[in-house]
């Protein structure tokens, strides 16, 4: 079980026990964080001796940092309940929500280190332009029902609506994006590839009974699928616990695959092309 979902599955007071358990009984203890500082020019990470008092989590540290030593320290959040995904970071160098990290998890001689999402450009501190996200959204087409109904008319199965539900629950936080090596480790990949997140819409839309357009040419072609080799490090990462790769990027590469290079399916696709 990773730190994450651990986090998720204990109760408060499961929390604050093990918070005690960790502390000696202590109720509030000072721990040893190092945050990232710096901008598009560069940084460097900062060390602090900070109070952490129970059931507290990160996001709590990095607010009591800015009011007491580092009244510049940059960092974006907006509900801190796990649901706006705004406070996206890498946390001991594993992408997380600072609002979802529970300080229970750690110990009080560890040394916590939080830095901004490694795939993005830095703007301030912990703070990176994830516009390269809303980009990738604005490729992919809307959902388009066939061509004569109207809205009102639309029919499908409860099945078909429960495929899809899961996809739905995303926050876009981006830390699946911010994980995938294949943008992660590779710069040179973003032009090409629209990342798990985007490729799960393709997917949703893909898997509607009613939208008309080609979505499976197009995640081949230009969103492209080829390049995720399915290590599901975007389904670890996520804080909404959506199987990512299981439930929408494989089942969508197996629908590409069907089309593109199954014999039955080429040589059908030949006979419709023929003149007549």
């Amino acid at each position: 079980m990773s730190v994450t979902d651990e986090a998720a599955s204990v109760s408060p007071d499961e929390s604050i026990q093990n918070a005690q358990a960790k502390t000696g009984g202590k109720r509030s203890y000072d721990a040893h964080f190092r945050v990232w500082r710096g901008d598009a020019t560069g940084g460097e990470l900062v060390d602090y001796t900070v109070e952490v008092n129970e059931g507290e989590v990160v996001l709590d540290i990095i607010h009591r940092l800015q009011a007491t030593q580092a009244g510049d320290l940059a960092v974006r959040w907006n509900c801190k309940a796990g649901k706006c995904g705004s406070c996206s970071a890498e946390i001991n160098g594993r992408p997380r929500l600072m609002c979802m990290t529970r300080m229970s998890t750690f110990g009080p001689d560890d040394v916590i280190t939080v830095t901004p999402m490694r795939t993005f450009p830095v703007m301030k501190d912990l703070v990176t332009d994830v516009s390269f996200n809303y980009k990738k959204a604005q490729e992919v087409p809307a959902f388009a029902p066939p061509p004569g109904l109207a809205p009102g008319e639309y029919r499908m199965a409860q099945v078909d609506v429960e495929r899809s539900q899961e996809f739905r629950k995303c926050i876009e936080c981006f830390l699946c994006q911010d994980v995938c090596h294949v943008i992660r480790d590779h710069e040179d990949n973003k032009e090409a590839y629209a990342g798990p997140r985007f490729l799960m819409r393709v997917a949703e839309l893909d898997m509607h009974p009613l939208d008309a357009l080609d979505r499976q040419h197009s995640a081949q072609d230009e969103h492209g699928l080829g390049l995720c080799n399915i290590t599901k490090c975007c389904t670890e990462v996520c804080p909404e616990h959506i199987k990512i790769t299981d439930n929408a990027l494989i089942p969508l590469k197996e629908r590409v695959v069907d089309r593109k290079y199954d014999p039955v399916v080429w040589l059908g696709n030949k006979i419709r092309r023929r003149p007549n």
